[in-house]
């Protein structure tokens, strides 16, 4: 596995870049030698946060969490992906390493989902918006995400609202 790390707003310490190196051999058996996983260490005032991101075939894997120190941080991202990863084994493990969870110890006490219930369908008429009348529409509504056509490209677009109370669009790629 490919890791890189990245300091915002600071300068990652080299015992910090052997602790992520070495916490992240911890889910390396799950993924194929061309996975790349990206640690980013950010400080913000009295607040730490450690974001980890694995992209490995097609399958993007990620955690955030903060804590007073950065290792506590990137502890805790850890625990998060190995949560994420057990809780959807059997839906991943065609998408991972083979073997992979051979001999895996079940030292999460997460049930594994075998099933996703989808407990509400919504169907929607998409009418033509600019990003901005899509946002303030998200606004109004009080809602997280919205989904509308847009009206320049004439393609279904996500706006949303980001942790930073900025705003994110997505827009499709196929």
């Amino acid at each position: 596995m490919k890791i890189t790390i990245v300091g915002r707003k600071c300068t990652p310490r080299e015992s910090f870049k052997e602790r992520a190196e070495l916490k992240l051999s911890k889910i390396e058996k799950f993924f194929t030698d061309e996975a790349e996983a990206k640690v980013t260490a950010t400080v913000e005032k009295n607040n730490k946060i450690v974001e980890i991101t694995v992209l490995s075939n097609n399958m993007i894997f990620r955690a955030e969490d903060s804590a007073d120190d950065l290792e506590e941080a990137l502890d805790r991202c850890v625990d998060l992906l190995v949560r994420q990863i057990r809780k959807n084994k059997t839906k991943i493990e065609k998408s991972l390493r083979k073997g992979a969870f051979e001999g895996f110890v079940e030292d999460y006490n997460i049930p594994e989902e075998t099933e996703f219930d989808v407990v509400r369908t919504k169907s929607m008429n998409l009418k033509p918006q600019s990003v901005d009348e899509a946002i303030l529409q998200m606004n109004m509504l009080g809602h997280q995400f919205y989904v509308f056509l847009n009206q320049d490209s004439d393609e279904v677009n996500v706006v949303y609202r980001r942790k930073d109370n900025g705003y994110g669009l997505i827009e499709s790629n196929y």
